[in-house]
C-alpha cells in the first residue's frame, strides 16, 4: 500500500524501513531518518506508516510543531493520546506519573527514570495486542522534554514489538547527540526519478523548462513541485526564456532564505555576485568583488555554514545546493542587484554576451550602446538554436531603445522569430502589437504576421497578399546583407510552395532580381533546387556539394534545416543526415527551437520512408505530430502526408482514403494547394497497394496531367513510377509513353540516382515484353538503389513478373518478398507471393525459400558470396545471412556438405 504517486524515487527507501520495523526479533529497534529539507523526509514516514498499519502494527505518531517546541511533554501527549484508555491498567504509580506529566491531574513533577519506565510499560500494554510503532517527524521541533524523554525510551525498547522511527532536517541539533539511534540519510532523487515526478504533477511541461528545473532542484521533491508554481504558462511551454535564477516560492523562500540573510553583508554580497555570475569562476569572482568588496575572505563564512564549497583545482565556487543561488538574489535589493550586475560587467570582454546581459538588468533608463550589445548577443544565441534566447535578448533591447523606430524594429524581429522558431503564437503576436504602436513598419513585422496568421486559421492566399505588398514596398533595390530582407523572402519562398499554384510565384521570382548585390548562397540554392526542380534542378546540382560543406562548418540549426530543404527534391538529404539526427537529439531534450525540431523530422520522415526505414518512420510521424498539436498546427499536414504513405505501402486502405480526405478537405479550405497535392500523391500508392489501378491513375494525374511535369508542381516527381504504373495497368499504353517521354527530355534521370531507377523502371513498365527487361535491370544497376528499398522491390517485383516461370524470375521474386515483409508492405508481398506460387515455381516440400534455394545451388557450384552477389544483385553480407538460414535447414554446418545436402533433397528441388 505504498502510495506510489507521493514516493516516485523512494520506493526502495520504504520497503528497506518497512523490513527494518517488521523483522521480529534481532532487529534494531531505533532508526533517525537524516535529510535535507525538502527532500521528502515526510512523505517518506507517511509512506512506511501507511504500509505498516496495513501489515497490522500500531503506529502511534508525534509532529515536531515550531509554537510547541516551549510547552513540556507536548509531544509525549501528541504520541500517547491514542492509547490513554489503556493508563488504567498500568501500576498506580505508573498511572499517576504519565497523567501528570501529560496534565490530566496535578502533582509534584515527575522524575524522567520515573517517567520512562512508566512510558515503557504502557507501551508494553499496547504491543501486547499487535506491534506499535513510534513516529516522530521534524524530531528537532518536539518539545525538549519529550524529546529527551524519548531518546531514553528508544534505547530500552524490547527488540521485535516495538519500533522508534525519528527524522530530522541535516545539521539540526538532535537529542540523542552522537551516542543515539542509528542513522538512515535519506538521498536527493536521482534524475530519472526527478523527470517522473514534475512529469506527474506537470504533464505539459517542455522538456528543456524541465531540465532546468530538475538542475536547480538538485534532487530536491518539494523543489521539483514549488518551482513551476513560480512559472508563467508560456514559460513553462518554453516559449518565453526562463529567468537566469528562477523565482522561490514562498515555501521554498522559507527553506533558503533565512541561511542567506544570517550571513555577515559582505559575505551577502559576494554570494549575490557568484549567483549572478552563475559560471562560478573564481578568478571573474575575485576581480569583481574586489570592487565591492574586501575580496574573497568573506566567502569562509559561507563555506563554513555549508552554503558553498571551494573546488580548488578548478578554482570554481559550487553552491550547495542550487536553491542557495536563487536564495541570495530574490534576498537581495535592487540596488544590490544593480551595483553586483555592474561589478561582473566591468570584468568582462566588451563583445560578451553575459556581459550585455548584465549591463541590461543594470540599466534604468534607455541606453542604445546597451541596447545594441544585447540585440547582438541574441543573434549569436539565434545562430546556436536558442530561439528562445533570442527573443528574450531582442524583447529587452528594445525596451532600452531610445528612439521608437528602432524599438519598433526590435519588437518586430522578436515576434518574428517567436512565431518562426519557438511558435509562441500568443507572445509573438502580443509583440507584433507593441512593435505596430510604434509607428514604424518593417519587414520584420510582415515575417511575423505572416506565420502569426498561418498558425491561426487564416487562408494562405491572405498571407501571400501580405508578403507580397511588404516586398513591393520595400523599394525598387533590396540589400542582400539585411537580415530582414532575407528572412522575409524566405518566408514569402515557402508561402508559394504552401499555395502550390504557378501564379503565385512571379513576384518572388521579381524580388530574387532586385537583390544586390546577389542572393546570399543558402536563398539561390533554394530558388534552383525547389520551386520546379524538373527545370531548374540541373543548375543547383553543382552547387550542392560546397553548401553542403558550409552547412557542416556552421552550428546554426535554421542553415542545416534549409540545407535540407534545397536539397530535399534533389534527393540529398541524405548527405546531412547526421546533422538532422543532432537536431532532432537536441531537440528532444528541449534544448532547440520547435520549428528546428519540427523542419529536421519532415526530412528524417520522408528519409527514412525512402530507405525503408519504416518503424523509425513511424515514430517519428508520431513525435512530429505531437509537437505540432502543442505550438504548429499548420504542419500536422506534412506528417499526415507522411502517415498516409505508410498506410499505402502497408496496405491500410480505408485508413489511408480516410485521412487523405481529410487532408485535402483542409488544405482546399485553407487553400494550401502543396497539402492537396502531397495527399494526392501518398492517395496514389494507397490505390496502388489495393489494386484499384483507376482511382490510381485519376489521382496521379490530378496532380500532373501524364506527358507533362506540371510547373512549379515538385511534388510530381515523386509520383512518377505510380503514374505510369497505374497507366499500364489501365491499359493506357500512350499515357505511359508520354510520361517516359517527358521524363527523358526533361533528363530527370540525372537529377538523382533515385530518379534514375524511377526514370528506368517507369520506362521498363512502359516497354511491353522481353524488351522492357533491359530497362529494369538498367534500373536495378543503378549505383546505391539498393538504398531506396521499397521503390527498388516494386521494380524488382515487375521484373520478376515480365521474366515469367524462369529462375531468373524466382529469385527476383524472392528478394522483392523478402523485401516487402522487411518493410511491412503487406500487399506488394502478396503479389510476390502469388506469383512465386505460381505454376512453375517449386513445391511446397522444399525446406528452403525459392531465394534461399538459387543461393544454395549457386554456392554449391563453388561461387563465393561476392560472385553470388553480384549475379543476384545483392549485397555479399545479404548472402552470408542468408546461408546462414540456409545451413540448420538442411542440417549441415559447412559450405561443403551442400551440394550433398541438396542432392539428397531430391525432387523438391
Amino acid at each position: 500500500m505504498i502510495p506510489r504517486s507521493q514516493m516516485v524515487g523512494r520506493i526502495e527507501d520504504v520497503r528497506r524501513l518497512c523490513e527494518i520495523f517488521s523483522g521480529g526479533a534481532g532487529r534494531n529497534p531505533g532508526l533517525h531518518v537524516i535529510g535535507t529539507a525538502g527532500v521528502g523526509k515526510s512523505a517518506l514516514l507517511d509512506a512506511v506508516a501507511e504500509t505498516l498499519t496495513a501489515a497490522g502494527t500500531r503506529v502511534l505518531r508525534a509532529d515536531g510543531v515550531e509554537f510547541e517546541a516551549d510547552i513540556a511533554y507536548a509531544g509525549l501527549h501528541q504520541l500517547l493520546l491514542p492509547v490513554l484508555d489503556l493508563v488504567k491498567d498500568l501500576a498506580p504509580a505508573h498511572r499517576a506519573v504519565l497523567l501528570t506529566a501529560l496534565g490530566f491531574q496535578t502533582g509534584p513533577s515527575p522524575e524522567r527514570l520515573h517517567l520512562v519506565n512508566a512510558t515503557l510499560d504502557l507501551l508494553r500494554e499496547v504491543a501486547a495486542e499487535r506491534p506499535v510503532l513510534l513516529l516522530v517527524d521534524d524530531l528537532p521541533w518536539l518539545d525538549r522534554a519529550s524529546a529527551v524523554l524519548l531518546w531514553s525510551v528508544a534505547r530500552r525498547l524490547p527488540a521485535g514489538t516495538i519500533g522508534f522511527l525519528a527524522a530530522s532536517r541535516t545539521g539540526a541539533e538532535s537529542p540523542f547527540g552522537h551516542g543515539g539511534l542509528a542513522e538512515y540519510e535519506l538521498r536527493p532523487l536521482d534524475d530519472a526519478s526527478a523527470n517522473l515526478l514534475i512529469s506527474a504533477r506537470y504533464p505539459a511541461i517542455a522538456a528543456r523548462v524541465r531540465a532546468r528545473i530538475v538542475a536547480e532542484a538538485g534532487g530536491n521533491p518539494l523543489a521539483l513541485l514549488e518551482l513551476p508554481l513560480e512559472l508563467s504558462d508560456s514559460q513553462r511551454a518554453a516559449q518565453e526564456e526562463l529567468p537566469a535564477i528562477l523565482p522561490l516560492s514562498e515555501r521554498l523562500k522559507a527553506l533558503f532564505h533565512a541561511r542567506v540573510t544570517a550571513l555577515p553583508e559582505p559575505t551577502r554580497r559576494l554570494l549575490l555576485m557568484a549567483a549572478l555570475d552563475g559560471t562560478g569562476d573564481l578568478r571573474a569572482l575575485s576581480a569583481a568583488a574586489e570592487k565591492e568588496t574586501a575580496g574573497l575572505s568573506a566567502l569562509a563564512f559561507a563555506e563554513r555554514d555549508r552554503l558553498v564549497r571551494i573546488d580548488a583545482a578548478s578554482r570554481r565556487l559550487v553552491f550547495h545546493h542550487p536553491l542557495i543561488r536563487s536564495a541570495a538574489v530574490t534576498a537581495s535589493t535592487l540596488t544590490e542587484r544593480r551595483a553586483a550586475h555592474l561589478a561582473l560587467a566591468s570584468v568582462l570582454p566588451d563583445q560578451s554576451e553575459h556581459r550585455a546581459w548584465h549591463l541590461a538588468e543594470a540599466a534604468i533608463d534607455a541606453d542604445e550602446k546597451v541596447a545594441r550589445l544585447l540585440q547582438d548577443a541574441g543573434h549569436a544565441v539565434l545562430r546556436r538554436g536558442d530561439a528562445v534566447g533570442a527573443v528574450a535578448a531582442l524583447t529587452r533591447a528594445a525596451e532600452l531603445s531610445p528612439d521608437a523606430v528602432t524599438r519598433g524594429r526590435r519588437l518586430a524581429e522578436a515576434a518574428y522569430i517567436g512565431a518562426e522558431a519557438t511558435g509562441d503564437i500568443l507572445n509573438s503576436s502580443d509583440l507584433l502589437r507593441r512593435a505596430e504602436s510604434t509607428g514604424s513598419e518593417t519587414l520584420y513585422t510582415a515575417a511575423a504576421a505572416a506565420y502569426v496568421l498561418t498558425n491561426s486559421d487564416a487562408n494562405i492566399d491572405t498571407v501571400y497578399r501580405l508578403l507580397v505588398g511588404a516586398v513591393e514596398g520595400a523599394g525598387p533595390v533590396l540589400d542582400a546583407g539585411d537580415p530582414a530582407v532575407i528572412d522575409l523572402l524566405h518566408t514569402l519562398h515557402l508561402v508559394c510552395w504552401w499555395g502550390g499554384r504557378p501564379e503565385l510565384w512571379p513576384p518572388f521570382f521579381a524580388a530574387i532580381d532586385r537583390l544586390r548585390p546577389a542572393p546570399p548562397p543558402v536563398l539561390a540554392l533554394a530558388v534552383r533546387s525547389f520551386p520546379d526542380p524538373a527545370r531548374t534542378g540541373h543548375s543547383a546540382l553543382e552547387h550542392l556539394d560546397a553548401f553542403h560543406d558550409t552547412v557542416r562548418r556552421s552550428s546554426d540549426p535554421m542553415l542545416v534545416v534549409r540545407g535540407a530543404t534545397a536539397g530535399v527534391y534533389l534527393d540529398r538529404v541524405g548527405e546531412i543526415q547526421d546533422l538532422l539526427w543532432d537536431l532532432v537529439r537536441v531537440g528532444r531534450d528541449g534544448g532547440l527551437a520547435v520549428r528546428r525540431h519540427l523542419g529536421a523530422l519532415m526530412h528524417l520522415c520522408m528519409e527514412s520512408f525512402l530507405i525503408g526505414e519504416w518503424a523509425e518512420d513511424q515514430k517519428l510521424v508520431d513525435e512530429a505530430l505531437a509537437l505540432c498539436a502543442g505550438e504548429y498546427p499548420f504542419f500536422t499536414w506534412y506528417f499526415q502526408f507522411n502517415q498516409l504513405l505508410l498506410h499505402g505501402g502497408r496496405g491500410e486502405a480505408d485508413a489511408g482514403n480516410a485521412l487523405a480526405e481529410q487532408v485535402i478537405r483542409w488544405a482546399t479550405r485553407r487553400g494550401v494547394g502543396s497539402a492537396r497535392i502531397f495527399a494526392l500523391q501518398a492517395q496514389t500508392l494507397v490505390s496502388l497497394g489495393a489494386g484499384d489501378y483507376e482511382a490510381a491513375y485519376a489521382q496521379a494525374v490530378a496532380i500532373t496531367p501524364a506527358g507533362t511535369l506540371a510547373p512549379y508542381t515538385a511534388h510530381a516527381l515523386w509520383g512518377v513510377y505510380d503514374l505510369v504504373e497505374a497507366a499500364v495497368a489501365t491499359g493506357r499504353d500512350g499515357a505511359a509513353e508520354a510520361h517516359v517521354r517527358t521524363l527523358r527530355e526533361l533528363r530527370i534521370d540525372r537529377l538523382s540516382s533515385r530518379y534514375a531507377m524511377l526514370v528506368a523502371g517507369a520506362e521498363g513498365l512502359a516497354t511491353p515484353g522481353e524488351a522492357g527487361i533491359a530497362h529494369f535491370e538498367r534500373a536495378l544497376a543503378t549505383p546505391g538503389s539498393d538504398r531506396w528499398a521499397f521503390e527498388a522491390a516494386r521494380i524488382r517485383l515487375a521484373l520478376g513478373e515480365r521474366l515469367g516461370r524462369t529462375p531468373r524470375a524466382r529469385t527476383e521474386l524472392a528478394a522483392a518478398l523478402d523485401c516487402f515483409t522487411r518493410l511491412g508492405a503487406v500487399p506488394w508481398a502478396d503479389r510476390a507471393r502469388r506469383e512465386l506460387r505460381a505454376p512453375g515455381q517449386p513445391r511446397a516440400g522444399s525446406p528452403l525459400t525459392p531465394q534461399e534455394l538459387e543461393i544454395a545451388r549457386l554456392a554449391a557450384s563453388g561461387m563465393t558470396n561476392k560472385q553470388i552477389g553480384e549475379r543476384l544483385f545483392l549485397s555479399h553480407r545479404t548472402i552470408g545471412a542468408h546461408l546462414y538460414q540456409i545451413f540448420p535447414k538442411l542440417g549441415i554446418t559447412t559450405r561443403a556438405a551442400l551440394r550433398d545436402a541438396l542432392n539428397a533433397l531430391g525432387d523438391t528441388v
